[in-house]
């Protein structure tokens, strides 16, 4: 393609095509790469304004799936149940959830990230709501499972955003930062919580988790754009792909016959399908088992290591300290992590981080432990197990192409979701059977082993994914 390198930031060039005005014409480009103008750009105000819409919607995403954590002891004295009837309750909204990501994942391939996004928290909002009204244990049940379904469809779909409207410099930060709001809701939602509950009870909580996402939602609708990629692709709606460029780079100027340019090929086929194609099928089932290992982690040491504290002879208070240093650890690595992958890469970061989870998660049920250590392992657990999670995702973004990356992400997480039942389940059958602490986080560890092995093999893949560009779409602006 005949066309001219400029310098780009930190030592990249990218390619501009004929007419382009950054190259000093006044006339309108001929033709716009998307991906090249994002990457050569810094980072602005609109795609900011994008990130924290998106992050938002996952800092609610995050409170809603541990709303009936909160309440939970709430609603046992109030309709004077057993805490074990509440089981089948946390199970069906992870189900759900499940559920979500897988369909509406495909769908965001579809019909876009936008409407989809937007959709699933209009509908997780107004089912949190419903909740409200709730009189009994079946009632309940049925609709956390119903909100679990619009949940799964907002991890994938904000990811998605966020790595369409990133650059390749910044790609990985800032997709883990945006996934990283889960966490911060979780904690935000129990501070939430303890204020709400005393004054309006354990209903206060659900009306909240149900109007701020709709506020969320209001301000979505308004300013949230849809993926350029994916409407260039697509070939609609090139005249609003011409405003929104006008925002990331003013500069750039686009006119009636200007093409919109993303090399990858177009793929009409069914989304689920082209994970397998193009020599992504192994990369596609390493990414399933590392996110269903991880999950099923996670979920064991999130449910389990309070109880298991209390059980070693540790105070409650300790116990809660426990729980909560392993999600404050999860918040630590997400933060980390991301820099340091952008430089070196995913594989030199997520290797040795899972090594070093299977050796703290092992220690943590060693006898006699001393508190310090205690508190320490765990908060290692919780930067290399609840941390990577976000990296999983990010790492997902980049092995699909535009046209199936809400697909790939989603079923990822859909995979690892089916881990995050297993896991607490898995943990509770083992204790049930009178496995020692030590024995059972000797076995807690062999997830994260695998997890690493599954990591050291998918990078010495080859793969097409959304690095390998096979063929070139455009849309012209008319």
């Amino acid at each position: 393609m005949d066309g001219r390198q400029l310098p780009r930031r930190r030592g990249r060039r990218v390619k501009l095509l004929p007419n382009s005005p950054d190259t000093g014409g006044a006339a309108a480009a001929a033709a716009i790469d998307i991906p090249a103008l994002i990457d050569s750009h810094p980072v602005g105000t609109f795609q900011k304004w994008i990130l924290l819409l998106v992050g938002c919607a996952v800092v609610m995403d995050g409170f809603d799936v541990q709303a009936m954590g909160f309440v939970a002891p709430a609603i046992v004295q109030a309709w004077g149940i057993e805490k074990a009837a509440l089981g089948p309750v946390f199970g069906a909204g992870l189900l759900g959830m499940l559920v979500g990501s897988l369909v509406l994942s495909v769908c965001a391939d579809r019909i876009g990230r936008r409407p989809v996004l937007l959709g699933a928290t209009v509908f997780f909002a107004l089912c949190m709501l419903a909740t409200v009204f709730v009189r009994t244990l079946d009632q309940l049940l049925a609709m956390r499972f119903i909100t679990g379904i619009g949940l799964g469809g907002i991890m994938a779909n904000a990811s998605a955003l966020a790595s369409e409207y990133s650059p390749q410099r910044r790609r990985v930060t800032l997709m883990m930062w945006v996934s990283c709001g889960f966490t911060g809701g979780a904690v935000l939602g129990g501070l939430i919580s303890a204020v709400l509950i005393p004054w309006g009870g354990w209903r206060a909580v659900f009306v909240f988790g149900g109007v701020v996402p709709l506020l969320i939602a209001a301000l979505m609708w308004r300013y949230m754009p849809e993926s350029m990629q994916f409407l260039v692709l697509r070939g609609r709606k090139l005249d609003r792909v011409q405003q929104w460029l006008g925002r990331i780079a003013p500069g750039v100027r686009a006119g009636p016959g200007t093409r919109y340019v993303v090399h990858e090929a177009k793929q009409d086929g069914a989304p689920v399908v082209e994970l397998f194609r193009a020599g992504r099928a192994p990369a596609t089932l390493l990414l399933w088992g590392i996110n269903f290992m991880n999950l099923l982690n996670l979920f064991f040491l999130a449910n389990w290591l309070p109880t298991i504290a209390v059980g070693a002879g540790y105070s409650a208070g300790t116990a809660v300290l426990v729980g909560t240093l392993l999600q404050v650890g999860g918040v630590v690595g997400t933060v980390a992590m991301g820099p340091l992958i952008d430089r070196v890469g995913f594989y030199r970061v997520l290797v040795p981080v899972f090594g070093v989870a299977a050796i703290a998660i092992a220690v943590i049920g060693q006898p006699a432990l001393p508190l310090m250590l205690l508190l320490a392992v765990v908060s290692v657990s919780g930067f290399c197990v609840v941390g990577a999670q976000p990296a999983l995702i990010a790492l997902a973004s980049g092995v699909y192409p535009t046209t199936v990356r809400a697909t790939g992400m989603g079923w990822s997480l859909g995979i690892g979701r089916a881990g995050s039942i297993v896991g607490p389940v898995l943990a509770g059958w083992l204790i049930g059977l009178h496995w020692t602490n030590s024995a059972l986080f000797i076995a807690a560890a062999v997830p994260a082993l695998l997890s690493c092995a599954m990591v050291l093999c998918m990078g010495r893949l080859k793969f097409t994914g959304a690095a390998a560009r096979p063929a070139t779409s455009s849309g012209e602006n008319e």
